[in-house]
């Protein structure tokens, strides 16, 4: 594969933002295999964004011949009281993890699963994080903060102070080439870039992906000052509302139901949860063939074959929010089908990890 054709894996959607770009060009020329990694907080069940959307993504990157580590940070959901601190049950969240990226795709031969406590173990670590802590103002680790998800005033130990430093420290203790994260975590991915220079380390690329939004209508909550990236993290879908997301292995009348009942207005193309899994999901950027099945008497079946395509037509009214609704529904089903089926027989830990999240 050629440089140029691993680089349109790295930027296929939702890939929203490189950083930079003309520095991954140089790893692809001068590395055969660059070293990227991507962190969770085992907490919970995977929706599309944790689940399907991170498959995809390590399956473009491992594609580009990248070295990818699936980072389970169970110290860091620890420190962020996810699962109400309960370390055994965040573990049990990020094995489950590994079981959701498998059934969709992802080979375990070609990632590596890492957990933070066993990075931890290196005392150099700890060294980076009091150093990337020495090399940070107070109001730039409190500006920080939202990357857990969490807002400035809600914030309740100074152990959730450190957590922007050690994402930095992990990324900077693994000397990795590329950082792959959600547009919510771009202040740490920045802060590892530039405390990598403070500290004469590798500077990492970083790789920003699109936040998938719930199915609700969207809206703002004060997580940032910018009204766009706000509106983006404030909206994201979320495990814990089991309502407004679709759980990787709900089932297929779950799966309709969830969109039946999403927001999608006729005619409204911006902040459409309904439009953005078409384009961030069955398209993806690409030539696909998506048919929209309807009535006759409502103009019969018709084919898309581009995004952009779909996305003109309902502006003009010429496709109806239901019957949107309900092609993509199945298209969800068929792309979900083999998660699903993993885990038909594993409904223990699928409420296990159900009841642990609402605690």
């Amino acid at each position: 594969m050629d440089v140029e054709d691993k680089i349109k894996l790295v930027n296929r959607l939702p890939t929203e933002e490189v950083i930079t770009r003309e520095e991954l060009k140089n790893i692809f020329e001068t590395n055969d295999a660059p070293l990227a990694y991507q962190g969770f907080e085992p907490s919970g069940l995977a929706h599309l964004g944790t689940g399907l959307i991170t498959a995809m993504k390590t399956v473009d990157m491992t594609n580009a011949g990248i070295k990818f580590i699936l980072f389970l940070a169970d110290w860091h959901a620890w420190i962020n009281e996810k699962m109400s601190g309960n370390l055994e049950l965040i573990r049990k969240s990020g094995e489950y993890l590994k079981e959701v990226w498998g059934s969709l795709g992802v080979d375990e031969k070609k990632v590596k699963y890492l957990w933070a406590s066993e990075l931890s173990n290196d005392l150099s670590y700890w060294e980076k994080v009091i150093r990337v802590t020495k090399s940070t103002t107070i109001a730039r680790m409190t500006r920080c903060l939202t990357i857990m998800g969490r807002k400035e005033g809600e914030m309740q130990n100074v152990a959730q102070y450190i957590y922007p430093a050690m994402q930095a420290s992990d990324i900077l203790q693994m000397d990795l080439d590329i950082a792959c994260a959600g547009m919510d975590q771009r202040k740490a991915q920045i802060l590892a870039r530039e405390i990598s220079e403070k500290l004469s380390v590798k500077k990492p690329i970083c790789v920003h992906y699109h936040l998938l939004m719930g199915l609700t209508e969207p809206t703002t909550s004060g997580f940032d000052k910018d009204l766009k990236t706000d509106l983006a993290i404030s909206s994201k879908m979320s495990k814990s509302a089991p309502k407004a997301n679709i759980f990787v292995h709900d089932t297929e009348e779950e799966i309709r139901e969830k969109i039946k009942g999403a927001y999608c207005p006729a005619k409204l193309v911006e902040n459409n949860p309904i439009l953005e899994i078409a384009q961030y999901i069955v398209f993806r950027g690409e030539e696909k063939e998506f048919t929209i099945h309807r009535p006759e008497k409502f103009g019969g079946d018709t084919t898309f074959w581009r995004y952009e395509e779909l996305k003109n037509k309902f502006r003009e009214g010429d496709v109806h929010p239901l019957d949107l609704k309900n092609s993509i529904s199945e298209k969800l089903i068929k792309i979900l089908e083999p998660c699903r089926k993993h885990f038909e027989n594993k409904k223990d830990i699928i409420d296990e990890l159900l009841r642990g999240t609402s605690r």
